[in-house]
Protein backbone atom coordinates (compact mmCIF):
# COMPACT_ATOMS: atom_id res chain seq x y z
CA UNK A 1 0.00 0.00 0.00
CA UNK A 2 1.02 3.69 -0.82
CA UNK A 3 0.65 6.40 1.37
CA UNK A 4 1.15 9.99 -0.35
CA UNK A 5 -1.46 12.44 -0.51
CA UNK A 6 -5.09 13.24 -1.13
CA UNK A 7 -5.88 16.37 -2.65
CA UNK A 8 -9.14 17.98 -1.92
CA UNK A 9 -10.24 21.09 -4.51
CA UNK A 10 -12.15 22.69 -2.98
CA UNK A 11 -14.11 22.68 0.54
CA UNK A 12 -13.11 26.64 0.38
CA UNK A 13 -14.43 27.20 -3.07
CA UNK A 14 -15.74 25.91 -6.44
CA UNK A 15 -13.01 25.06 -8.11
CA UNK A 16 -14.66 23.36 -10.94
CA UNK A 17 -17.51 25.88 -11.31
CA UNK A 18 -14.77 29.08 -11.52
CA UNK A 19 -11.75 27.70 -11.48
CA UNK A 20 -11.13 25.13 -13.87
CA UNK A 21 -8.67 26.71 -16.67
CA UNK A 22 -6.48 27.55 -13.58
CA UNK A 23 -6.54 23.43 -12.09
CA UNK A 24 -5.30 22.79 -15.73
CA UNK A 25 -2.81 24.90 -15.28
CA UNK A 26 -1.52 24.15 -12.01
CA UNK A 27 -1.94 20.38 -13.30
CA UNK A 28 0.50 20.89 -16.57
CA UNK A 29 3.02 22.83 -14.05
CA UNK A 30 3.20 19.98 -12.21
CA UNK A 31 2.71 21.87 -8.65
CA UNK A 32 0.31 24.57 -6.54
CA UNK A 33 1.05 26.98 -3.94
CA UNK A 34 -1.43 27.31 -1.01
CA UNK A 35 -2.14 30.13 1.16
CA UNK A 36 -2.33 30.18 4.87
CA UNK A 37 -5.39 31.24 6.10
CA UNK A 38 -4.72 32.04 9.36
CA UNK A 39 -1.27 34.20 7.85
CA UNK A 40 1.28 31.66 8.36
CA UNK A 41 3.71 30.58 5.25
CA UNK A 42 2.51 29.30 2.32
CA UNK A 43 3.12 25.88 1.00
CA UNK A 44 4.24 24.66 -2.13
CA UNK A 45 2.15 21.22 -3.07
CA UNK A 46 3.53 18.99 -5.91
CA UNK A 47 0.61 17.29 -8.25
CA UNK A 48 2.67 15.18 -9.79
CA UNK A 49 1.44 11.86 -10.14
CA UNK A 50 4.60 10.48 -7.82
CA UNK A 51 2.80 12.71 -5.03
CA UNK A 52 -1.09 12.31 -5.44
CA UNK A 53 -3.06 9.95 -4.81
CA UNK A 54 -6.15 11.10 -5.83
CA UNK A 55 -8.51 14.00 -5.84
CA UNK A 56 -11.80 14.82 -4.33
CA UNK A 57 -13.40 17.81 -6.02
CA UNK A 58 -16.32 20.17 -5.04
CA UNK A 59 -18.72 22.00 -6.57
CA UNK A 60 -22.33 23.10 -7.81
CA UNK A 61 -21.56 23.63 -11.06
CA UNK A 62 -19.19 20.93 -12.79
CA UNK A 63 -20.72 21.99 -16.37
CA UNK A 64 -17.71 23.93 -17.02
CA UNK A 65 -15.46 21.17 -15.79
CA UNK A 66 -16.28 18.32 -17.88
CA UNK A 67 -12.39 18.44 -20.27
CA UNK A 68 -10.92 19.25 -17.43
CA UNK A 69 -12.23 15.94 -15.68
CA UNK A 70 -11.40 14.20 -18.60
CA UNK A 71 -7.80 15.08 -18.27
CA UNK A 72 -7.50 14.04 -14.98
CA UNK A 73 -9.13 10.93 -15.73
CA UNK A 74 -6.43 10.99 -18.95
CA UNK A 75 -3.51 11.50 -16.53
CA UNK A 76 -4.14 8.35 -14.29
CA UNK A 77 -5.50 10.26 -10.87
CA UNK A 78 -8.41 8.77 -9.70
CA UNK A 79 -10.78 11.36 -8.48
CA UNK A 80 -14.74 11.25 -6.57
CA UNK A 81 -16.94 14.30 -7.09
CA UNK A 82 -18.89 15.77 -4.59
CA UNK A 83 -21.69 17.71 -5.97
CA UNK A 84 -24.34 20.14 -4.05
CA UNK A 85 -28.10 19.82 -5.25
CA UNK A 86 -30.34 21.48 -2.49
CA UNK A 87 -33.01 23.29 -4.94
CA UNK A 88 -33.17 26.25 -2.38
CA UNK A 89 -35.54 29.62 -3.12
CA UNK A 90 -32.94 32.40 -4.50
CA UNK A 91 -33.01 33.85 -0.82
CA UNK A 92 -30.88 31.90 -0.05
CA UNK A 93 -29.04 30.32 -3.08
CA UNK A 94 -28.71 34.06 -5.09
CA UNK A 95 -26.57 33.03 -7.91
CA UNK A 96 -26.11 28.89 -8.08
CA UNK A 97 -26.74 26.51 -11.36
CA UNK A 98 -30.89 26.00 -12.02
CA UNK A 99 -32.08 22.77 -10.42
CA UNK A 100 -32.87 21.19 -13.20
CA UNK A 101 -29.78 21.88 -15.06
CA UNK A 102 -27.67 20.78 -12.01
CA UNK A 103 -29.59 17.79 -11.91
CA UNK A 104 -28.96 16.81 -15.58
CA UNK A 105 -25.73 17.72 -15.32
CA UNK A 106 -25.12 14.89 -12.11
CA UNK A 107 -26.79 12.14 -14.67
CA UNK A 108 -24.90 12.98 -17.33
CA UNK A 109 -21.45 12.67 -15.05
CA UNK A 110 -22.78 9.84 -13.53
CA UNK A 111 -23.33 8.15 -17.26
CA UNK A 112 -20.03 8.65 -18.07
CA UNK A 113 -17.83 8.59 -15.07
CA UNK A 114 -19.98 6.46 -12.91
CA UNK A 115 -22.39 6.35 -9.96
CA UNK A 116 -20.14 4.97 -7.07
CA UNK A 117 -17.66 8.46 -8.38
CA UNK A 118 -20.40 10.83 -7.79
CA UNK A 119 -21.39 11.98 -4.40
CA UNK A 120 -24.82 14.22 -3.63
CA UNK A 121 -24.55 16.83 -0.92
CA UNK A 122 -27.73 17.88 0.51
CA UNK A 123 -26.36 20.17 2.37
CA UNK A 124 -25.78 22.65 4.76
CA UNK A 125 -29.88 21.66 5.63
CA UNK A 126 -30.69 25.19 6.47
CA UNK A 127 -34.38 25.68 8.55
CA UNK A 128 -36.04 29.08 7.74
CA UNK A 129 -39.40 30.50 7.08
CA UNK A 130 -38.81 29.67 3.88
CA UNK A 131 -37.47 26.30 3.83
CA UNK A 132 -39.05 24.47 6.92
CA UNK A 133 -38.49 21.23 7.65
CA UNK A 134 -41.54 20.20 5.80
CA UNK A 135 -39.95 21.99 3.08
CA UNK A 136 -37.18 19.71 3.00
CA UNK A 137 -38.68 16.64 3.28
CA UNK A 138 -41.20 17.14 0.09
CA UNK A 139 -37.73 18.93 -1.69
CA UNK A 140 -35.66 16.27 -1.28
CA UNK A 141 -38.10 13.62 -2.09
CA UNK A 142 -38.21 15.44 -5.17
CA UNK A 143 -34.75 15.79 -5.85
CA UNK A 144 -34.06 12.20 -4.91
CA UNK A 145 -36.16 10.79 -7.25
CA UNK A 146 -35.01 12.66 -10.02
CA UNK A 147 -30.74 11.58 -9.01
CA UNK A 148 -31.97 7.62 -8.26
CA UNK A 149 -29.79 5.44 -9.70
CA UNK A 150 -27.13 8.23 -10.65
CA UNK A 151 -25.37 8.35 -7.54
CA UNK A 152 -25.46 5.65 -4.30
CA UNK A 153 -24.64 8.25 -1.71
CA UNK A 154 -26.29 11.18 -0.46
CA UNK A 155 -24.07 13.52 2.65
CA UNK A 156 -26.09 15.61 5.13
CA UNK A 157 -25.07 18.09 7.28
CA UNK A 158 -27.63 21.02 9.20
CA UNK A 159 -25.95 24.46 9.05
CA UNK A 160 -23.31 24.82 11.83
CA UNK A 161 -23.45 28.65 12.80
CA UNK A 162 -19.99 30.08 12.08
CA UNK A 163 -19.29 33.95 12.36
CA UNK A 164 -19.38 34.35 8.76
CA UNK A 165 -22.53 32.10 8.89
CA UNK A 166 -24.58 34.05 11.24
CA UNK A 167 -24.17 37.61 9.35
CA UNK A 168 -24.62 36.44 6.05
CA UNK A 169 -28.08 34.47 7.36
CA UNK A 170 -28.94 37.93 9.09
CA UNK A 171 -27.89 40.11 5.83
CA UNK A 172 -29.89 38.41 3.97
CA UNK A 173 -32.85 37.77 6.09
CA UNK A 174 -33.10 41.49 6.51
CA UNK A 175 -33.10 42.29 3.09
CA UNK A 176 -35.21 39.35 1.71
CA UNK A 177 -37.69 39.44 4.21
CA UNK A 178 -37.46 35.67 5.95
CA UNK A 179 -36.32 34.28 9.01
CA UNK A 180 -34.07 31.56 9.66
CA UNK A 181 -33.18 29.58 13.21
CA UNK A 182 -31.01 26.78 14.77
CA UNK A 183 -33.89 24.37 15.76
CA UNK A 184 -32.73 21.70 18.65
CA UNK A 185 -30.95 18.13 18.19
CA UNK A 186 -34.80 16.79 18.67
CA UNK A 187 -36.08 18.42 15.73
CA UNK A 188 -33.06 18.03 13.94
CA UNK A 189 -32.97 14.29 14.17
CA UNK A 190 -36.58 13.84 13.35
CA UNK A 191 -35.88 15.88 10.15
CA UNK A 192 -32.72 13.65 9.39
CA UNK A 193 -34.30 10.14 10.35
CA UNK A 194 -37.28 11.63 7.24
CA UNK A 195 -34.22 12.46 5.19
CA UNK A 196 -32.75 9.29 5.34
CA UNK A 197 -35.45 6.91 5.01
CA UNK A 198 -36.05 9.02 1.53
CA UNK A 199 -32.73 8.32 0.48
CA UNK A 200 -33.27 4.52 1.27
CA UNK A 201 -36.23 4.18 -0.88
CA UNK A 202 -34.30 5.41 -3.86
CA UNK A 203 -31.31 3.57 -3.39
CA UNK A 204 -29.13 5.56 -1.53
CA UNK A 205 -27.18 5.26 1.59
CA UNK A 206 -27.17 8.53 3.76
CA UNK A 207 -24.62 9.85 5.95
CA UNK A 208 -24.10 12.71 8.06
CA UNK A 209 -21.23 15.18 8.17
CA UNK A 210 -19.10 15.57 10.93
CA UNK A 211 -22.11 15.56 13.42
CA UNK A 212 -22.07 12.71 15.52
CA UNK A 213 -24.36 13.55 18.01
CA UNK A 214 -27.45 13.80 15.51
CA UNK A 215 -26.64 9.96 14.16
CA UNK A 216 -29.32 7.63 14.36
CA UNK A 217 -30.61 4.48 12.20
CA UNK A 218 -30.84 4.74 8.49
CA UNK A 219 -27.76 7.18 8.93
CA UNK A 220 -23.73 6.72 8.61
CA UNK A 221 -20.81 8.96 9.64
CA UNK A 222 -20.01 10.65 6.09
CA UNK A 223 -15.96 10.29 4.78
CA UNK A 224 -16.49 13.57 1.87
CA UNK A 225 -12.22 12.42 1.57
CA UNK A 226 -12.98 8.75 0.90
CA UNK A 227 -9.13 6.36 0.73
CA UNK A 228 -11.36 3.40 0.09
CA UNK A 229 -13.72 4.89 -2.44
CA UNK A 230 -10.80 6.33 -4.55
CA UNK A 231 -8.89 3.43 -4.79
CA UNK A 232 -12.30 1.55 -6.63
CA UNK A 233 -10.55 3.65 -8.95
CA UNK A 234 -6.68 3.85 -8.49
CA UNK A 235 -3.99 1.21 -9.91
CA UNK A 236 -2.94 0.50 -6.15
CA UNK A 237 -5.14 0.97 -2.52
CA UNK A 238 -4.78 3.85 -1.07
CA UNK A 239 -3.83 3.90 2.42
CA UNK A 240 -5.09 6.67 4.69
CA UNK A 241 -2.86 8.30 7.21
CA UNK A 242 -2.70 11.48 9.24
CA UNK A 243 -5.21 13.40 10.77
CA UNK A 244 -8.35 14.96 8.45
CA UNK A 245 -8.81 18.57 9.10
CA UNK A 246 -11.23 18.43 11.87
CA UNK A 247 -11.50 16.02 14.66
CA UNK A 248 -14.85 15.55 14.48
CA UNK A 249 -14.82 14.55 10.49
CA UNK A 250 -14.32 11.17 9.90
CA UNK A 251 -11.96 11.78 6.25
CA UNK A 252 -9.41 10.19 5.41
CA UNK A 253 -6.18 13.34 5.76
CA UNK A 254 -6.06 15.47 2.59
CA UNK A 255 -4.82 18.62 1.60
CA UNK A 256 -7.15 21.69 0.09
CA UNK A 257 -5.51 23.79 -2.61
CA UNK A 258 -8.60 26.02 -2.92
CA UNK A 259 -8.65 29.98 -1.03
CA UNK A 260 -11.51 31.41 1.12
CA UNK A 261 -13.30 34.35 -0.10
CA UNK A 262 -13.19 33.30 -3.59
CA UNK A 263 -16.94 31.83 -4.24
CA UNK A 264 -19.66 34.10 -5.97
CA UNK A 265 -22.27 31.85 -5.98
CA UNK A 266 -24.12 33.63 -3.45
CA UNK A 267 -25.22 31.15 -0.82
CA UNK A 268 -26.08 33.37 2.20
CA UNK A 269 -24.70 30.45 4.48
CA UNK A 270 -21.65 29.97 3.73
CA UNK A 271 -19.01 29.54 6.12
CA UNK A 272 -15.96 30.11 3.48
CA UNK A 273 -17.04 33.38 1.93
CA UNK A 274 -17.34 36.46 4.14
CA UNK A 275 -18.72 38.93 1.55
CA UNK A 276 -19.99 38.02 -2.47
CA UNK A 277 -19.15 40.83 -3.62
CA UNK A 278 -15.69 40.14 -1.98
CA UNK A 279 -15.84 37.15 -4.22
CA UNK A 280 -16.83 38.40 -6.99
CA UNK A 281 -13.60 40.56 -6.92
CA UNK A 282 -11.51 37.88 -6.31
CA UNK A 283 -12.93 36.17 -9.88
CA UNK A 284 -12.73 39.44 -11.90
CA UNK A 285 -9.28 39.55 -10.97
CA UNK A 286 -8.20 36.06 -11.43
CA UNK A 287 -5.24 35.22 -12.80
CA UNK A 288 -5.71 31.74 -14.40
CA UNK A 289 -1.65 31.63 -15.02
CA UNK A 290 -0.94 32.15 -11.57
CA UNK A 291 0.29 29.42 -9.01
CA UNK A 292 -1.77 30.25 -5.94
CA UNK A 293 -5.96 31.09 -6.17
CA UNK A 294 -6.30 33.55 -4.03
Amino acid sequence: MLCIMIVSASYKTDIPAFYGDWFRNQMAAGTVTVANPYGGPVRRVSLGKDAVDGFVFWTRNAAPFGAVLKSVAGAGYPFILHYTITGYPKQLDLATMPTDAAIADFRALSRKWGARRMVWRYDPVLISSVTPAEWHLANFQTLAQALSGATDGVVLSFTQIYRKTRGGLNRAAEAENFHWNDPGDGEKQTLRSGLAAIAADHGMAASLCGQADLMGPGLGEARCIDADRLSEFAENEIAGGGRAHRQVCACTASIDIGAYDTCPHGCVYCYAVRSRDKAKTALAGHDAKADMLG
